[in-house]
């Protein structure tokens, strides 16, 4: 007899808004991350593969913070500043995540929010360079007092589109973010290979498998056609 097959049933979420974050979930900028945080983790005498583990979702102070534990905080926000700088000239291999164009344009006019650990002239840098559309709402690094994995970020998006917590759905491709948006009280949408191993509501390995669709009362319903 040939061997049976089964397929996962979609998994469908409903929501009153979605708080998306960038890099690595709608941009993919991993080749510019890379380039400048391998370079600060050579110049401070860390291992680059190291470093990278921890790169991901967090604002630069904070991951700097815990490269370097014994360091005063001044310094790592003096360093950050630069570091920003660089990584908002760089745009060589930034590109948009598989589907993010027709992601966001299922989203548009909807309730929905960026919530990036990029400073704003970063992320328009990036969404620019993606040629992806700049949500109307959006918290940026300069918004927050705190970084993820703190949930201010998520809850400030919440409060901005007048949504309570538990009705978004947070797109996170990071431990840090992921970490965020489950402390906030929303569910979890992870993004892309980093996302599978932090135990996000739902996993997909880019945004092609998503479908959008709405409902009369105002609800957003996300299909994920191929879950994880």
């Amino acid at each position: 007899m040939p061997a049976s097959t089964t397929t996962a049933a979609p998994v469908a979420l409903t929501a009153k808004a979605l708080l998306l974050d960038m890099d690595g979930t709608i941009v993919n900028s991993d080749a510019v991350v890379e380039r400048c945080w391998r370079d600060w983790a050579l110049c401070h005498g860390l291992d680059p593969q190291e470093a990278m583990k921890v790169v991901h979702g967090r604002q630069g102070y904070a991951t700097m913070a815990v490269l370097l534990p014994e360091r005063p905080m001044e310094v790592n926000h003096a360093e950050n500043a630069v570091m920003l700088a660089r990584e908002t000239a760089d745009t060589d291999g930034v590109i948009p995540v598989a589907g993010a164009p027709e992601f966001m344009a299922a989203i548009d006019g909807l309730p929905h929010a960026l919530v990036t650990s990029a400073d704003a002239a970063l992320a328009t840098a990036r969404m620019t360079a993606a040629a992806l559309p700049m949500p109307d709402v959006r918290v940026t690094a300069e918004s927050v007092q705190a970084s993820k994995p703190d949930p201010e970020g998520f809850l400030m998006g919440a409060a901005a589109l007048g949504v309570d917590p538990a009705d978004c759905i947070v797109f996170e491709d990071s431990a840090a973010g992921i970490t965020a948006g489950r402390a906030a009280g929303m569910r979890v949408i992870g993004v892309g290979p980093r996302a599978a191993a932090h135990a996000p509501t739902a996993h997909v390995q880019d945004l092609t498998s998503l479908q959008v669709t709405t409902t009369p009362d105002g609800s957003i319903t996300i299909t994920l056609k191929s879950a994880e």
